[in-house]
């Protein structure tokens, strides 16, 4: 995969990842400020999770696109270094249709497994 087209699938999921981002963070201020109001009781609501769950549950998924934000980043390295796209463990180049589908690969599909 050449460099152009590496750059433009990271760039797409880079955007991806921030709107999941701002997603989360508003959940996340939306619980806040659930949590601050005085009256929610959501440990002995019978209606459905607590605001405790649904907060461990967002700061979860905020962890889990921060570390994905982490790999775009290193991705986009081995794109400057001329490393994508070649496996770290064997040295040989890593499929094209592995890339597309997952731009921060790092291994080939026989390393990876």
């Amino acid at each position: 995969m050449d460099a152009t087209r590496a750059t433009a699938l990271l760039d797409e999921l880079d955007r991806a990842v921030e709107r999941r981002l701002r997603h989360l963070t508003a959940d996340a201020e939306s619980l806040r400020h659930d949590r601050a109001d005085a009256t929610a009781d959501d440990e002995h609501d019978p209606e459905g999770s607590t605001l405790s769950g649904e907060w461990a549950h967002v700061d979860a998924l905020a962890r889990e696109a921060r570390v994905e934000r982490d790999e775009i980043q290193a991705a986009r390295e081995r794109v400057a270094s001329g490393t994508f796209g070649v496996c770290e463990v064997c040295g040989r180049p890593i499929a094209d249709a592995r890339l597309e589908a997952r731009p921060t690969a790092r291994r080939c599909i026989a390393c990876a497994t």
